[in-house]
């Protein structure tokens, strides 16, 4: 395993930071302000269009997406740094590149399933950051972390497809500019467990489609994922020609769709790591308490001591994992990517959280960004599958070797 980075990747992640300190942490202002003067709280702020037509003049968009042929053609090893640098503002720099989700994983689906009618007239309008898009697979009845359970129904009726269901967290679903819906329901209840499910794509505007509500997260809009939604489809009709692959596939695509997410997660959970890290070392020399910097505080150096520590710990699994996952292929890379999401945003949330301590109370304040960041670590214990789920899993999998 080597884990040096390339001449290419050298070359761009001296063209992000420069773009990083340029554009987008100048900009963090800019966008707080424009969501104070905004009339719509998940409206689309001018600041975020005008850093995407600067990042594509240096070349920075669509770095995520591995197929050469719509993307950069990065493997996970190259990307991962990018993402890190990315992950140290994540409300504003992951969209200026068009490398946010909900976004990245559904034009990976798009990409990898998708008919060359469905990628001409959704995905290249994604790549070209033209619309953005939605996903509905989580539900407020069922316990979405096992995702056998979702109830929706995509039902055949001669050339269409009838859809009827309510989901929430719908990422992108409140952003003005979601054109598209990746919605996963149940074609067959009967067939095999892991077979029951596919995906579909939904045009905003369809008959029978409501937006119910947006949700907050920890108080937050979530505005760079396009916000999350309560979505009802009662009696939606699309073409046949709509469905993702096949009937039974939905599972399979979700999780090949999960797979690059979140790993896509882990990467930029470590940048803002960093950046918190960064924070309490500046304050701490700045911030004087009983007459001397709390940076000559022991337990202030332990925690930023324990940081550093705990941060390099995580890089080099989320290194070796990207590795794993451009030589042996997602499957082979299982067992890394669990344990890359379990550990990696519990290091990110402690990071943080030590953080906002050394900052007293203005840690948990607008004035700096620990706060939202803190919200959105506490957040990935939940997307993607739940800590639980994913040590149950790779419990068994230990298990499965001394049988």
């Amino acid at each position: 395993m080597d884990f040096a980075y390339d001449a290419k990747t050298e070359e761009l992640r001296g063209r992000l930071l420069s773009f990083m300190d340029e554009f987008v942490y100048p900009a963090e202002a800019v966008l707080e302000k424009q969501l104070e003067e905004a009339t719509d709280e998940w409206a689309r702020t001018p600041i975020v269009a005008d850093l995407q037509a600067e990042a594509r003049k240096a070349g920075l968009w669509n770095l995520f997406l591995p197929d050469a042929e719509h993307g950069a053609g990065l493997t996970n090893l190259q990307y991962a740094p990018l993402a890190e640098i990315t992950g140290r503002s994540p409300h504003l720099a992951p969209e200026a590149l068009n490398c946010a989700a909900p976004d990245t994983g559904n034009m990976e689906v798009l990409a990898m399933f998708g008919t060359e009618e469905q990628k001409k007239q959704w995905l290249r309008p994604l790549l070209d950051g033209e619309i953005r898009s939605a996903f509905c697979m989580t539900e407020p009845d069922v316990a979405s972390s096992d995702a056998t359970n979702i109830a929706t129904r995509i039902e055949r009726d001669g050339d269409s497809y009838v859809i009827n269901g309510t989901k929430w967290w719908s990422s992108g679903a409140m952003n003005p500019n979601c054109a598209i819906f990746i919605v996963m329901g149940k074609t067959n209840p009967e067939a095999e467990r892991h077979q029951q499910q596919a995906m579909i794509l939904v045009p905003r505007d369809t008959p029978g489609v409501e937006v119910k509500r947006g949700m907050h997260v920890f108080g937050y809009t979530d505005g760079p994922h396009g916000g999350h939604a309560e979505v009802v489809f009662t009696d939606v009709r699309v073409p046949v020609d709509n469905l993702v692959a096949g009937e039974g596939e939905g599972f399979a695509i979700a999780q090949a769709r999960l797979g690059p997410g979140r790993i896509h997660h882990c990467m930029r959970l470590i940048g803002m790591a960093e950046r918190a890290l960064e924070l309490m070392c500046r304050r701490a020399n700045e911030r004087v308490a009983f007459g001397k910097p709390i940076a000559a505080q022991g337990v202030v150096q332990e925690w930023i001591a324990e940081s550093r520590v705990r941060i390099e710990q995580a890089r080099l699994l989320v290194l070796k994992t990207a590795w794993l996952m451009d030589t042996v292929g997602n499957k082979g890379a299982h067992t890394e990517i669990q344990a890359i999401k379990i550990g990696v945003p519990l290091m990110a949330e402690w990071v943080l959280d030590k953080a906002i301590q050394a900052h007293g109370a203005g840690g948990v304040s607008q004035d700096f960004p620990l706060a939202n960041l803190w919200a959105s670590a506490r957040t990935l214990r939940l997307a993607d599958g739940p800590d639980e789920v994913h040590r149950m899993s790779l419990a068994k999998r230990e298990l499965k070797k001394y049988r």
